[in-house]
């Protein structure tokens, strides 16, 4: 079977298993399907560590000062989290955008690869990329999503999980996840630093704070940062913050002053800068406009 047929084939399935547009959980723990049939608004979001494999249609990421495009037959890998904003940019009615998602853990990798040797120490990879997926991962990811028409067989859903982890990890890109399945790397420990930041994004952070957490020097520390995340944990932390105060904005009609306290600014107009840089219009306007859509 070639690769065509191999994602017709997955298309057919999840087609079959979903009732419209959006993001479907499904029967396997951590998988679920994606079907958009129109483009769709950017949305700015904190991306968790994840594996994707599009087969039609098309979508960008922008996190940092990178921008990622992405289409039909080509996987996407985020191995740790990330603020992003996304946007189905290629899908119709007729040809709408599809996709399979994984979600990763730790764990998950550790089981997959955590038997390969690192020979040597080396500096952290994006925590972000594309590669085009080849025929042992359409395969795997085949047999992974025919699970959905056999429930009684879904105990096999780690066995193919891990090897479609195990083949993404081979990939010419798939070092970091082989750093990230070893405690101690430089990977493993800017992961820490993260999640970290994530944990405590309302608060005042310093450089050394992160530093010590990871255990290496300041400037390592941002050097290697920078590398996984393409921003600096300064940027990273205001990306969270803008993004949980929009959250409060909207979802909960709190007001400017109090979002902006709440997500640790100590300055109203400073934040409604800032909020203005990333979404393009001022909190007021912004939440107007969202509302209206």
């Amino acid at each position: 079977m070639n690769d065509i047929e191999t994602r017709l084939q997955l298309i057919d399935v999840i087609t079959r298993h979903i009732p419209g547009d959006g993001v479907h959980p499904t029967i396997v723990p951590a998988m679920t399907f994606i079907h958009e049939s129109m483009v769709t608004e950017p949305i700015t979001r904190v991306n968790e560590p994840s594996f994707r494999l599009i087969l039609q249609g098309g979508k960008e990421m922008l996190f940092g000062d990178e921008r990622l495009v992405y289409e039909g037959g080509h996987y996407l890998v985020a191995s740790v989290d990330l603020p992003v904003t996304g946007q189905v940019t290629k899908a119709s009615a007729d040809v709408p955008y599809v996709a399979l998602k994984l979600e990763l853990t730790i764990d998950d990798l550790i089981d997959a690869v955590g038997h390969v040797e690192l020979t040597e120490p080396r500096e952290p990879k994006r925590g972000m990329y594309i590669a085009d997926a080849d025929e042992a991962l359409f395969d795997v990811a085949l047999r992974l999503a025919r699970l959905v028409d056999t429930p009684d067989h879904v105990a096999l859903a780690p066995l193919y999980k891990r090897e479609l982890l195990y083949w993404v990890a081979q990939g010419s890109n798939g070092e970091m996840l082989r750093q990230l399945a070893f405690e101690g790397s430089q990977a493993f420990r800017i992961k820490r630093v993260i999640d970290h930041i994530i944990a405590n994004f309302n608060e005042t952070i310093r450089s050394e704070e992160l530093a010590r957490i990871a255990n290496m020097s300041v400037s390592t520390l941002h050097r290697h940062f920078k590398e996984v995340t393409a921003m600096s944990p300064l940027q990273f932390q205001k990306q969270l913050r803008l993004q949980e105060a929009r959250r409060l904005l909207l979802m909960q009609a709190t007001d400017v002053g109090e979002a902006a306290f709440q997500v640790g600014y100590e300055s109203q107009s400073q934040f409604s800068r800032e909020y203005a840089r990333l979404f393009g219009l001022s909190p007021r306007a912004d939440v107007r406009q969202q509302r209206q859509l």
